[in-house]
Protein backbone atom coordinates (compact mmCIF):
# COMPACT_ATOMS: atom_id res chain seq x y z
CA UNK A 1 0.00 0.00 0.00
CA UNK A 2 3.22 2.49 0.72
CA UNK A 3 4.62 2.12 -2.51
CA UNK A 4 1.02 2.45 -4.76
CA UNK A 5 -1.38 4.55 -2.51
CA UNK A 6 0.73 7.60 -3.69
CA UNK A 7 0.80 6.95 -6.99
CA UNK A 8 -3.21 6.25 -6.87
CA UNK A 9 -3.50 9.89 -5.74
CA UNK A 10 -1.74 11.03 -8.15
CA UNK A 11 -3.41 9.64 -11.30
CA UNK A 12 -6.74 10.68 -9.48
CA UNK A 13 -5.32 14.08 -8.73
CA UNK A 14 -4.47 14.64 -12.13
CA UNK A 15 -7.65 12.88 -13.75
CA UNK A 16 -9.73 15.37 -11.97
CA UNK A 17 -7.71 18.76 -12.36
CA UNK A 18 -7.54 17.45 -16.27
CA UNK A 19 -11.72 16.93 -16.07
CA UNK A 20 -12.21 19.92 -14.32
CA UNK A 21 -9.90 22.09 -16.82
CA UNK A 22 -11.25 20.50 -19.93
CA UNK A 23 -14.83 21.86 -19.21
CA UNK A 24 -13.12 25.34 -19.51
CA UNK A 25 -11.72 24.31 -22.59
CA UNK A 26 -13.72 24.85 -26.27
CA UNK A 27 -14.51 21.44 -27.55
CA UNK A 28 -11.81 21.65 -30.30
CA UNK A 29 -9.15 21.86 -27.96
CA UNK A 30 -10.42 19.95 -25.48
CA UNK A 31 -8.83 16.44 -27.45
CA UNK A 32 -5.40 17.71 -27.68
CA UNK A 33 -5.34 18.59 -24.68
CA UNK A 34 -5.94 15.70 -23.30
CA UNK A 35 -3.74 13.74 -25.63
CA UNK A 36 -0.65 15.91 -24.34
CA UNK A 37 -2.10 14.85 -20.61
CA UNK A 38 -2.28 11.25 -21.24
CA UNK A 39 1.44 11.68 -22.82
CA UNK A 40 2.62 13.46 -19.44
CA UNK A 41 0.89 10.66 -18.03
CA UNK A 42 2.45 7.69 -19.87
CA UNK A 43 6.19 9.53 -19.77
CA UNK A 44 6.04 9.88 -15.65
CA UNK A 45 4.17 6.83 -14.49
CA UNK A 46 5.32 4.52 -17.06
CA UNK A 47 8.56 3.47 -15.18
CA UNK A 48 6.97 3.60 -12.45
CA UNK A 49 4.47 0.81 -13.01
CA UNK A 50 7.29 -1.49 -14.73
CA UNK A 51 8.83 -1.60 -11.11
CA UNK A 52 5.42 -2.83 -9.91
CA UNK A 53 4.63 -7.04 -9.17
CA UNK A 54 1.05 -7.93 -10.55
CA UNK A 55 -0.68 -8.05 -7.41
CA UNK A 56 0.66 -3.95 -6.73
CA UNK A 57 -0.56 -3.25 -10.19
CA UNK A 58 -3.75 -4.94 -9.11
CA UNK A 59 -3.60 -3.02 -5.80
CA UNK A 60 -2.97 0.41 -7.63
CA UNK A 61 -6.33 -0.16 -9.92
CA UNK A 62 -8.33 -0.85 -7.15
CA UNK A 63 -6.68 2.22 -5.17
CA UNK A 64 -7.60 4.38 -8.46
CA UNK A 65 -11.33 3.27 -8.10
CA UNK A 66 -11.15 4.24 -4.33
CA UNK A 67 -9.37 7.22 -5.19
CA UNK A 68 -11.98 8.70 -8.68
CA UNK A 69 -15.19 6.23 -7.73
CA UNK A 70 -14.63 5.25 -11.23
CA UNK A 71 -12.79 1.51 -12.69
CA UNK A 72 -10.25 1.94 -14.47
CA UNK A 73 -11.35 0.43 -17.42
CA UNK A 74 -14.11 3.39 -17.23
CA UNK A 75 -11.46 6.30 -16.30
CA UNK A 76 -9.75 5.39 -19.77
CA UNK A 77 -13.31 4.74 -21.46
CA UNK A 78 -14.07 7.89 -20.71
CA UNK A 79 -11.12 9.98 -21.12
CA UNK A 80 -9.76 8.07 -24.28
CA UNK A 81 -12.40 5.79 -25.69
CA UNK A 82 -13.94 2.68 -25.84
CA UNK A 83 -11.28 0.90 -28.44
CA UNK A 84 -8.89 2.26 -26.18
CA UNK A 85 -10.14 0.99 -22.69
CA UNK A 86 -11.19 -2.52 -24.42
CA UNK A 87 -7.42 -2.56 -25.73
CA UNK A 88 -6.37 -2.11 -22.09
CA UNK A 89 -8.41 -4.49 -19.83
CA UNK A 90 -7.49 -7.49 -22.55
CA UNK A 91 -4.03 -6.31 -21.32
CA UNK A 92 -4.71 -6.19 -17.75
CA UNK A 93 -6.98 -10.16 -18.13
CA UNK A 94 -3.55 -11.44 -20.13
CA UNK A 95 -1.30 -10.51 -17.12
CA UNK A 96 -3.79 -11.91 -14.26
CA UNK A 97 -5.27 -7.99 -13.64
CA UNK A 98 -8.78 -6.26 -14.10
CA UNK A 99 -9.48 -2.71 -15.17
CA UNK A 100 -12.92 -3.14 -14.27
CA UNK A 101 -12.05 -4.37 -10.38
CA UNK A 102 -13.63 -2.25 -7.78
CA UNK A 103 -12.67 -1.27 -4.68
CA UNK A 104 -15.02 -2.80 -1.34
CA UNK A 105 -14.02 -2.54 1.84
CA UNK A 106 -17.55 -3.25 2.99
CA UNK A 107 -17.30 -6.89 1.40
CA UNK A 108 -14.32 -7.60 0.60
CA UNK A 109 -11.95 -8.69 3.76
CA UNK A 110 -8.93 -7.65 1.45
CA UNK A 111 -10.00 -4.37 0.77
CA UNK A 112 -11.08 -3.64 4.25
CA UNK A 113 -7.51 -4.42 5.24
CA UNK A 114 -6.46 -2.21 2.65
CA UNK A 115 -8.59 0.88 3.57
CA UNK A 116 -7.21 0.23 7.20
CA UNK A 117 -4.18 0.75 5.96
CA UNK A 118 -4.74 3.92 3.52
CA UNK A 119 -6.39 5.64 7.04
CA UNK A 120 -3.35 4.78 9.05
CA UNK A 121 -1.48 6.28 5.91
CA UNK A 122 -3.42 9.29 5.74
CA UNK A 123 -2.64 9.55 9.09
CA UNK A 124 0.65 9.49 9.19
CA UNK A 125 1.07 6.52 11.47
CA UNK A 126 2.48 4.38 8.95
Amino acid sequence: VKKVYPYAKYVAATIIETYEYMQTLPEKEQEPHLKRVEKELKEDMEPKMKDLTLNQGKLLIKLINRQCGMTGYELVQAFLGGFKAWTWQVFARITGASLKATYRPQTDPDDALTERIVRLYDQRIL
